[in-house]
């Protein structure tokens, strides 16, 4: 076993990329290890993360492309995010304070990943992006589908998984989670996928990454894991998304590539409603009727409970208004009883406030704003891999954006790497 595994090794450090082509298959399409761990187990993405830190150690000469200063704002949300560590010892003891540190090294794992592609030696990766583009669409179609017979066949749930299910009239059914740890994590990776789908069919026939056959496929199988995933604030992202979209490509849109897509979803939307599981579709679309209802009558019943929980923590904060400034320490809410009993805030911002404080808000609203300009520059750009990762990145963040009004998405560490995998791609290709 050990020749095996230092052959392994010896051939992931000869490479500057192969670790983050492993990293990305077993992020996307393993599930965490069965071992008592953390929240929801150790995985096997951390192995080849902590090689791709050796490697970019070993590489040091490699690092030299210039990047836009305010990319180092990514570095400023670490640090206000390290920083709130101390205050988790002060105020939930030794214990939490290292779950706090590790996950902030979990969130680390992304801004490493972002610097090593758009300034050190995976900025190879943009030389020739579209294999890349082949390959993660196709990691994300397995996972998907995965995810899709999950919870058709109900498998044994992976390890240290979050307990969501839906009601049926024929039982009780654990929501598609394919092999995350929840329900949410797949929705967004399906919104960030049926992005660079839409993405795509805007662009020329000849300059389509993948072939349309293939990405109307693939859309189907990741649009029915985002149904059977039960997940209405990445149907949001994907709204926001396609807004942004629109609004980027508005003056080459056509009409007809237009009424194709929607046409095209509203196909994919009944095979799965009436082929696939028409049951649980049926529960979904009911329940985003429910929610369109809601939303025009102002009912709070829209917002799943939450409105009681920040209406709880607004209260902690005016009562306690100098945790506001420096935080109570990165995820400790959800696991101390400082605030009383343990609270998931289901909201980044909120979140960033009270476990991070001013510091890791205004850094977390700063780094939007960065993405987004970074993004929309490349988008313009006359290459057109920048222009497609940038309009990519653009309309997906602006989802992300509105996502993390219900949920912090910080903590997706297993799909947040790819996502500013993407922008670091953006920002290679756009560079002078």
């Amino acid at each position: 076993m050990l020749p095996i595994a230092t052959a392994v090794f010896c051939w992931m450090v000869n490479s500057p990329v192969r670790w983050v082509v492993l990293f990305f298959a077993s992020t996307l399409c393993l599930p965490p290890l069965p071992i008592a761990l953390g929240d929801s187990g150790p995985h096997v993405g951390l192995a080849f993360a902590g090689i791709g830190l050796f490697v970019g150690v070993m590489r040091l000469g490699e690092w030299r492309a210039p990047l836009p200063r305010r990319t180092l704002l990514l570095f400023l949300l670490l640090l206000a995010i390290f920083a709130s560590i101390s205050f988790a010892g002060i105020y939930s003891g030794a214990s939490l304070a290292a779950a706090s540190f590790a996950r902030a090294c979990l969130f680390g794992t992304s801004v490493y990943l972002f610097f090593y592609t758009a300034a050190g030696p995976g900025s190879i990766a943009a030389r020739d992006p579209a294999p890349w583009i082949r390959w993660l669409f196709a990691a994300g179609v397995i996972s998907a589908l995965f995810a899709c017979l999950d919870f058709y066949y109900q498998f044994p749930a992976p390890s240290g998984y979050g307990p969501q299910f839906i009601w049926l009239a024929s039982g009780v059914y654990r929501r598609a989670q394919g092999f995350f740890y929840e329900a949410s994590t797949l929705g967004n990776l399906c919104a960030f996928f049926l992005t660079m789908v839409a993405v795509a069919l805007t662009q020329p026939n000849h300059t389509l990454p993948v072939s349309k056959k293939y990405l109307l496929a693939g859309s189907a199988v990741i649009t029915g894991a985002l149904i059977l995933s039960f997940s209405r604030a990445s149907l949001f992202n994907l709204a926001a998304g396609m807004t942004m979209l629109a609004w980027l490509r508005r003056e080459r849109l056509q009409l007809g590539r237009v009424c194709g897509v929607l046409l095209g979803s509203l196909l994919v939307a009944v095979f799965v409603s009436w082929i696939f599981a028409p049951e649980a579709a049926g529960m979904y679309w009911l329940r985003l009727n429910i929610t369109g209802e809601s939303l025009l009558a102002g009912e709070p019943r829209v917002l799943s409970g939450r409105l009681e929980t920040w209406t709880t923590l607004g209260r902690f904060l005016m009562e306690h208004p100098q945790h506001a400034v420096f935080g109570v320490g990165y995820k400790t809410l959800p696991y101390s009883d400082f605030t009383g009993s343990p609270i998931v805030a289901d909201n980044a911002y909120l979140s960033a406030l009270i476990e991070t404080g001013i510091a890791g808000l205004t850094a977390l609203l700063l780094v939007h704003a960065t993405i987004l300009s970074l993004a929309l520059k490349a988008s313009r750009h006359a290459d057109r891999w920048a222009s497609f990762f940038g309009t990519w990145v653009a309309c997906f963040w602006a989802g992300e954006i509105v996502q993390m009004m219900s949920g912090d998405l910080l903590t997706y560490w297993r799909v947040m790497p790819l996502y500013l995998w993407v922008l670091a791609i953006a920002v290679v290709r756009s560079r002078p």
